[in-house]
Order: C-alpha cells, then sequence, then structure tokens
C-alpha cells in the first residue's frame, strides 16, 4: 500500500480510535498485499495449468477463485478510493477555514498598520494621553500605545504560520488528489482484468458442457484417487493407534508412552483455532461436500482436508510437534507426510521432497518438504484427524486475514 494513503487513512481512523484504528489500518493493509498475492499464485498456476494439463475442471476451478479474489481486491480498492475522497473533502474545508481565518486576521492587522502609521507622530500620542478623562483612561491609552508594536509583530507572525499551514494543505491536497487518480486507474484496470477472467471462466465452461464425457472420465479417475487415499490414511491411523494401544498395554510403558501422547494431544487441542498454516497460499478447496461447478447435480469427491494453491517450490511446514508415523506415495497426490499428535493426526500431500522419516520427532515449524506440481497444479492437500474422524482443518488453523 503507498505510503500516502496509509498515512492518510491512519489520520483519519485516529479521530475515532487511536490503538484500534492503528490496528485496523495495518490489518487493510496486510488484507490488500494478501490479495494481490493470491492473485499472482492464481496466474501463474493458470499459466501451468493451460501448459501441462488437459483439465477444464482444473482451469474453471483456478479461473473462479481468481475471479473472487479479484472482486475482493476491488472492494477494498473502492472503500481506499472512499477514503481518499472524504480525505479530499476534509483537507478541502480545513483548507477553507484557514482561508477565512487568514483572511480576517490580515484585515485587522491592515487596521493596525493603519493606525501606527497615523499615530507615528510621537507628540500625537502624548496628546492623546494627555486628553484622557481621568488618570485610569490614561494609564490604559498609554498601555494600548506601548503594546502597538508588539502586538503587531505578533498579529504579523500569526499570519505567517496560517499562509505556511495554508500552503502546506493546499500541497498535501494535491499529493491525494494524485494519488486518488492513480488509485482510480488502477481501479479500473482491475475491473477491466476481472470482464477478461469472466469471459475466460465462460469459455472453460463452454467447453466442459461440449465434452462432457471426457471430463466425466477424469472426474471418475480423481474420484478413485481420493478414495485410495482415504482408505490408506485410515489404514494408518489405525496402524498407529494401534501401535500406541499396544505400547501403553506393556508393564511400565503408561509413563513414557501414554503419558506423553495424553499431553501431547491437550497441547495440541488447546491450540486449535491457533495452529499455524502448513503453507501460504490461496483455499482453493474446502472441507467437506461440493459439487461440480457445471454440473451442478454431479458431486465431486469429498474432500477430508483442504487444498491450498501456492508457488512452485513452496516449503511446506508442520502445525505443530509431533512424530513422523509414516512417509507414502499416492497416484494423484506424489509423496504424503502423516504425522501424529498423541490422538491427533496432520496429513500433508502433494509433495515433491520430503525431509523427514518414519519415526522422526519433529517440532511446529519445521520443513517437512516442498510442494509438487501435479497436471499443473501446485497444490498442497492437508488433512487434520481426530482418532479416526476427519476434521475441517480450518476449524484448527489460525483465520486467515
Amino acid at each position: 500500500m503507498r505510503p500516502l494513503y496509509r498515512i492518510l487513512l491512519t489520520a483519519l481512523l485516529c479521530l475515532t480510535g487511536t490503538g484500534l484504528a492503528a490496528q485496523n489500518v495495518s490489518d487493510k493493509e496486510a488484507e490488500r498485499d494478501r490479495l494481490q498475492k493470491e492473485i499472482s499464485i492464481l496466474e501463474k498456476q493458470i499459466k501451468d495449468n493451460q501448459k501441462q494439463s488437459n483439465s477444464a475442471l482444473s482451469s474453471l476451478s483456478l479461473v473462479r477463485k481468481k475471479v473472487e479474489t479479484r472482486r475482493k481486491l476491488l472492494n477494498r480498492s473502492e472503500h481506499e478510493i472512499r477514503v481518499l475522497d472524504d480525505s479530499i473533502y476534509a483537507r478541502q474545508r480545513e483548507i477553507n477555514r484557514i482561508t477565512e481565518r487568514l483572511d480576517t486576521m490580515t484585515y485587522y492587522y491592515g487596521k493596525l498598520v493603519k493606525n501606527a502609521y497615523k499615530n507615528r507622530d510621537a507628540r500625537i500620542w502624548y496628546m492623546y494621553i494627555l486628553a484622557s478623562d481621568n488618570l485610569n483612561q490614561a494609564s490604559r491609552r498609554y498601555g494600548y500605545l506601548r503594546n502597538l508594536s508588539g502586538e503587531m509583530n505578533s498579529q504579523a507572525a500569526r499570519i505567517k504560520e496560517s499562509r505556511a499551514e495554508l500552503e502546506q494543505k493546499v500541497e498535501s491536497l494535491k499529493e491525494t488528489r494524485a494519488e486518488a487518480e492513480v488509485m482510480r486507474r488502477e481501479h479500473k484496470a482491475g475491473l477491466d482484468s476481472l470482464r477478461r477472467e469472466e469471459a475466460d471462466a465462460q469459455k472453460l465452461v463452454k467447453q466442459l458442457n461440449t465434452y462432457k464425457t471426457r471430463y466425466q472420465s477424469q472426474l471418475n479417475t480423481k474420484k478413485k484417487q481420493v478414495d485410495a487415499l482415504d482408505r490408506q490414511i485410515r489404514d494408518m491411523i489405525n496402524k498407529a493407534m494401534a501401535a500406541s494401544s499396544k505400547s501403553s498395554g506393556k508393564a511400565g510403558s503408561a509413563k513414557t508412552s501414554t503419558a506423553v501422547d495424553t499431553k501431547l494431544a491437550g497441547q495440541f487441542e488447546a491450540n486449535k483455532g491457533k495452529l499455524p498454516w502448513p503453507v501460504e497460499g490461496v483455499i482453493m478447496e474446502s472441507f467437506g461436500q461440493h459439487y461440480h461447478p457445471v454440473y451442478k447435480t454431479v458431486k465431486l469427491p469429498f474432500n477430508n482436508g483442504v487444498n491450498v494453491a501456492v508457488d512452485p517450490g513452496s516449503e511446506v511446514k508442520a502445525v505443530f510437534d509431533g512424530e513422523v508415523r509414516q512417509v507414502i506415495v499416492m497416484p494423484g497426490y506424489n509423496k504424503c507426510v502423516l504425522v501424529q499428535h498423541g490422538n491427533y493426526f496432520t496429513f500433508y500431500c502433494k509433495l515433491a521432497s520430503v525431509n523427514v522419516k518414519a519415526g522422526q520427532k519433529i517440532t511446529t515449524g519445521q520443513v517437512l518438504g516442498r510442494v509438487d506440481t501435479i497436471s499443473g497444479e501446485t497444490q498442497v492437500h492437508f488433512q487434520l484427524w481426530k482418532d479416526r474422524t476427519p476434521q475441517n482443518p480450518e476449524n484448527w488453523l489460525k483465520p486467515r486475514g
């Protein structure tokens, strides 16, 4: 965000709420930067998808997500323009007020100068004092004449300060108007981009309708891959829980195994809603059941996690302390890592490389590997389970801006 806009927004918000206002400015700036980064990620993925994949569904998902993000960014831009317009209005009113005050001061200063000029002869001053009706009046007239020069100097200084303030306000207003004009041009460019992206989405919808049989086959392949992954995860979790149960049943093992697992699970659960994201990117598909964006009655495979689009080569990090239970390779998902946190499990898929191995203790934020690009998509698939039940990861991870 531009420095001038940030300064103006801070100044306006400070009038209504100081500490909270400053936080709002920071949050809005972070949101705008995040949206711009998401658009950049999606643009790269759309290009990669066009080169490496013939999946119109994947392209449509990327384009529609980009359209959605673009709209959010444009809404933010419209808000910023309104803030600048309000600032321009407020500054113009302030300039008018200073101008009126300056005119008044200049008028009275002129009268002071005129009076001083008329009374420049000291004899006139003496006569003015001697013509007083009484001693008190003479004292007041003497004080007036004595302070006349000082008052003139003081008034001249105030006029000089007001003129300097006026010049600064006028210059600031020029800068604000220029900033608003730049933002309006960028907003218009964003609207033009949005129209092109919406047209691209319509082309992909038409393509999907034309070649429905081909894309139905791709969808069936995807469903088989999802089902295979789900079976594999459940099998790994069952084995991990069985191994923990067997270990805890041994004499003397309660303190070393069960106690540690219980403590770790408690810590994991205490951080619900505060866990770090494994990657920074754009959520392409959230947890749960979704329908095909074109074939409205067709259900897509149930998503036990979230799919996050990221930049190629992005690092994938552990969301909490734990132990790597298994590293596997699955069709459509490449390398995957299962991490156990007591009776909780996190699963990281679509990795090109893995930095850890089964049995290894890991810590929060530790790099598990790097993301892979599969069929033109650079996305991380992340799941979170409690015992044998998949959870919505977004309920456990930190809220996004």
